[in-house]
Order: structure tokens, then sequence, then C-alpha cells
């Protein structure tokens, strides 16, 4: 064997593609590829992101380390990631007109958690919405950090109407006085008065994190009121409405940049997943395009098409319809779970998630309700008249449940309809 040999083999391993390297996983991938192209994805939390976040995110940035921040970096060879980086800074500060953005975390988990660190101290109490009235987990719930580190008081909705009760936040707040408000959430349909927080955080002198992963391109586009102006902290996913990879960012004010920076790391995370970076680089660039708002608009607009819909269904919705990309449709109002209308629009290739409704009596495995979103299937191109198919769906699937024949011609109209909105492959 000539010494050249040796070397040879390794660069043909390093240089085979995926189908030849693992076919395994190339054949799981290619069935994911299937199911997205051919299910009509109504997880509100899910879209899909262009080829050009794709490519950024597969790109050879994957190989560099570079722990630390732009300029300050505690490996060599940094000079291209540094430029990346500091290009996705200014860029989210620029769609939010926000002073200071870290744009490292790897998910909208710990964007919250490093915004909580610099606000406050284990121990301290925090006031987050109730995880069943539309919460989220990293709000205050006790299988999460924030349960488990803080002390935790919920607030939520109304009864009556579905909606945040504002006064009980106040009463709340004046009552346990708590480091930290937050306001967002992962279920929550109508706007959130971001400015009725920021009164209620500056009269018991707490601060007030923003939690809009759900909303950040709706706020982008001026569909949502914003809450940069209220806030000393605004954290976000960078998926959903955004369009981008999935990650995380938080946005604060000058005064805390160094202790929130320090905070991210390396309070809580090593090195930066720079590929993942520069695809938020180039989501925050598409943000800025009209195109970009225009897609926004069709989101809503397709939100509120399909909650009439349904409505017209006879389903009922909570809050009795939308203000943003989602809503939740009660099907126990209808004598089912949940988890049973979750599968059985899976088996007729519609994915959609259970989700617990305010005041819910089943438990969240179960729960009584379906949370649907039209970020993904606005991405497709479809419109009002598809989210009136849409809804002809799942009211034929869930209204005779279990029925065969009738998943059998309703998966053939989802195939159908999936078939004229391809997605790019």
């Amino acid at each position: 064997m000539s010494k050249a040999e040796p070397l040879m083999a390794t660069l043909s391993f390093l240089d085979r593609d995926l189908s030849a390297a693992d076919p395994e996983v190339y054949g799981w991938i290619r069935e994911e590829e299937k199911r997205q192209n051919g299910n009509l994805e109504l997880i509100a939390s899910e879209n899909w992101v262009s080829r050009a976040v794709r490519e950024a995110q597969g790109s050879v940035l994957t190989n560099k380390y570079a722990e630390g921040y732009p300029g300050r970096r505690y490996y060599g060879g940094c000079e291209f990631i540094d430029k990346v980086e500091s290009l996705a800074i200014a860029r989210v500060k620029k769609l939010f007109s926000a002073e200071h953005a870290n744009v490292q975390p790897h998910s909208g988990s710990q964007a919250n958690m490093a915004a909580y660190l610099t606000a406050a101290k284990p121990g301290d109490t925090i006031l987050g919405m109730n995880l069943s009235h539309g919460g989220h987990l990293t709000h205050g719930h006790p299988l999460s950090f924030s349960g488990k580190d803080f002390k935790v008081v919920a607030y939520g909705v109304r009864q009556e109407d579905e909606r945040i009760d504002y006064d009980e936040l106040a009463r709340l707040a004046r009552e346990h006085r708590p480091k930290i408000i937050i306001a967002g959430a992962s279920a929550y349909v109508r706007e959130i008065d971001f400015s009725r927080f920021g009164e209620v955080a500056k009269e018991t002198g707490a601060a007030l994190v923003c939690d809009i992963a759900h909303i950040a391109g709706l706020v982008i586009a001026g569909l949502h009121n914003s809450p940069v102006p209220h806030a000393p902290f605004v954290t976000s996913t960078t998926h959903k409405t955004l369009r981008g990879p999935r990650g995380g960012l938080v946005l604060c004010r000058s005064e805390f940049a160094k202790d929130l920076d320090r905070n991210v790391f390396p309070g809580l995370q090593g090195g930066p997943l720079e590929h993942v970076i520069a695809a938020k680089a180039v989501a925050f660039g598409e943000a800025a395009t009209p195109e970009f708002a225009d897609y926004q608009r069709r989101i809503v607009e397709n939100a509120k098409a399909l909650a009439a819909a349904l409505a017209r269904r006879g389903f009922r919705l909570v809050s009795g319809g939308t203000d943003n990309h989602m809503m939740l449709v009660d099907v126990g109002a209808k004598g089912i779970s949940g988890k049973d209308a979750e599968k059985a629009l899976d088996r007729v290739r519609i994915t959609v998630n259970k989700n617990t409704i305010p005041f819910d009596t089943r438990p969240p495995l179960v729960a009584s309700g379906v949370r649907l979103g039209t970020p993904a299937v606005t991405s497709r191109g479809m419109g009002p008249a598809e989210m009136d198919t849409i809804a002809d769906c799942i009211g034929r699937t869930l209204d005779a449940l279990g029925d065969a024949g009738v998943e059998e011609g309703v998966r053939k109209t989802v195939g159908e309809l999936c078939a004229g909105f391809p997605l790019i492959a």
C-alpha cells in the first residue's frame, strides 16, 4: 500500500454524500420529506424555511468553534464567523428597534432562562401565565427550570371570555411583588396588551420579560403591538412565524447587555452554533422585506378564515376566534378528547397538536382541545379558499370519528390539496 492510499481513503470517506455514507438516515430523511410534502401542517409552532436558510444552516460554518462574541473569541480563525454573527445582530436589532441583541441561544427556553437570570436570582418570585390557560413551560411550570428555580405565581384568563384578566394580573403583582413578570404565550389567540403589562411591571417594581416566540413575525410586520418599548427584555424563537431556523434570541436594553451576554455565555452555553446563526442572519434579512410583511398579513387572514369556517361547521373556538396566527378548538364540546382528535386527523394527513383549553378538566396528555396554526400552510401559498377546504376536512373527520370510509375520502382531498401547493424540495 502506498503512503497516499490511506489519505485518499480518508478524503473519499469525507466526500461521500449522505445516501452513500448512511443510507438508513438518508432513507428516514426522505420519508420525512414525503410526509412534509403530503401532509397539511397545522401545528402553530412549525413552518417551512426557505432554501437560502437551509443552505446557510448546512454550510461549513458547522465546523467552527467560536466561544465568546464577535471580536472577543477564545479561538483563532473567527474573522468570518464574526462577520456573520455581527450581521445577524445588526439585522435583528433593526427589525425590532432594539438596543442590544444576543443571537446565540440554542432555543427559546434558553433565551428565557438567560433573561430570567439577568433580571432575578434563583428563589425570587416570578409571575407568569398558567400553562393550561395558554402559557409556556418556561413561564413557571413545576417541571421546567422556571418552576424549579423560582417561586411561581400564575395569572390566567377570565372564564367568561377566555381573555387575559389584566385586573387579576395587577392584583397578583401588587400582592406578591415579583422580580419578573412574564408576558407571552404558546397557546393564546388574542392580541397581548404589552403596554398594560408594562404599566403593572413599573408600578410593582418588576422586570418585564416578553416572550414573543409565536408572534415575532407579526410584530415585525406591525400586525401585533411591539413589546420593545415596554419591556427591558424580549425573548423569541427564530422559527414559527419568523420562519427561520430552530433557535432563540434575546433583545434587551443596553444597560443589561453585559450581564445578559455573560448569562448566555459562559453562563448557560458553550460554543455557539454559528451555522444556525448564519441561518438566523438570512432569516432576519428575509424578514426585512415587503414580501415578508405581506406573508404575515396572509397568515392572519388565513387564521381568521379557518377559524370562521370551523365555527360555521359547529366547532367552539376558545375566546370565539383569533387575532393572530392560531386558534384553539374545543373538541371536548363535541365529546372528543384532544388526543383522539389529533390521532384521527393524523390518519387523514392533517397534522395538529392536542392542547389543553382554559379550565380544562382533562389532563394535558389527553386534553379537550386542539391547537391549529396557519404559518406553514400559508408558506405553501394557500389562501382563504383552501382554509375552507381544510375546515371541511377537519369537520368530516371529527364528526365521523373513526369512520374508515370518511377518512379515506378526506385523505384523498388532502392529497389533492397538497399536490396543488408543493413544497420546495
